[in-house]
């Protein structure tokens, strides 16, 4: 990032969140578990891949993109902080479209961290991810919100990210790029109800969800999320999990069955998606695909998810 484009959106953020109480909550009331609004007719589902998960580590990204694209995928989310030439060119020669972007630093730089200078950095790399975005016609950035553990309390996480991105709602707002929250088994937001009431005190449009199927089968079902969350929804990670498996393998091993053979419902889950998310993009996160071949088993296993 330019200085002087931090310092302007470094500026903007510190304004607006001066103006505005660290628990703002009494602006626009959640609608508790309400359905939300269906939407008129299904939006036209695209097929993309998240980067992290693309295995083809021996050829260049510009190779591994037409690899991508040759496999079946209309466009790949890539990760913050990467080399922005070579992602741009990359995608073009392949024809590949950024369905998003995935903060890579959300974990390092936790907004939740009880060191407000990891914080500060927290913001510092989103806005570089929202950057990111931005310079590959993107409007969505992935963002893990914070993390409940020993040191971090639930209070603590809730307060502390949302002070973080209070402050980066400005700079969403003018970017025009959402700020897309996930569930990723970090013992925060628990519930579809919790993960409404905690977008809506934002009062933005451009805070939403990053909805993940996979993730979600700790705890609950993902067909029962997607009718509360409704417009919220902002992108859709596409992934299996199998309860039986995380259960006699240990609980991340859940996560090795092969997409459409696990335990998420995907008819289910289609016909939720259907009625309630806009944002048209489809993205896999699933293992970790090497070669052309087992691209092209992803592409079509996917393919068969959105025919369900």
């Amino acid at each position: 990032m330019k200085r002087r484009e931090f310092l302007k959106y470094s500026a903007l953020a510190a304004g607006t969140f001066s103006l505005a109480p660290s628990c703002m909550l009494s602006g626009r009331k959640s609608s508790g578990a309400a359905s939300a609004a269906v939407l008129k007719e299904p939006v036209p589902m695209r097929k993309s891949i998240m980067w992290g998960t693309v295995g083809l580590t021996d050829v260049s990204f510009a190779d591994a993109c037409r690899t991508v694209k040759a496999a079946g995928f209309d466009g790949i989310e890539p990760m913050s902080h990467m080399n922005r030439s070579e992602v741009i060119e990359g995608m073009a020669a392949a024809g590949l479209s950024a369905s998003s972007v995935c903060n890579a630093k959300h974990w390092s730089m936790l907004l939740s961290s009880p060191d407000s200078k990891v914080r500060s950095e927290g913001i510092k790399a989103q806005i570089e991810a929202m950057e990111d975005a931005k310079a590959y016609g993107a409007d969505a950035v992935l963002l893990v919100p914070g993390r409940v553990d020993a040191e971090t309390g639930y209070q603590d996480c809730w307060t502390r990210s949302t002070e973080c991105i209070r402050e980066l709602v400005p700079v969403a707002e003018e970017m025009q790029v959402d700020i897309c929250l996930e569930n990723v088994w970090n013992n925060f937001i628990l519930s579809p109800m919790e993960a409404k009431m905690y977008l809506e005190q934002f009062e933005s449009e451009r805070v939403g969800w990053y909805f993940d199927c996979g993730n979600i089968l700790n705890y609950g079902w993902p067909e029962h999320w997607i009718p509360i969350l409704g417009s919220h929804i902002k992108r859709v990670h596409i992934k299996e999990f199998d309860k039986t498996l995380a259960d006699s393998q240990g609980r991340w091993n859940g996560f090795s069955a092969e997409l459409g053979e696990g335990e998420v419902n995907w008819p289910a889950v289609m016909e939720q998606l259907r009625k309630y998310y806009s944002g048209g993009w489809l993205t896999t996160e699933q293992g970790s695909p090497s070669n052309e071949a087992e691209l092209r088993d992803l592409a079509a296993r996917l393919d068969r998810i959105m025919g369900s």
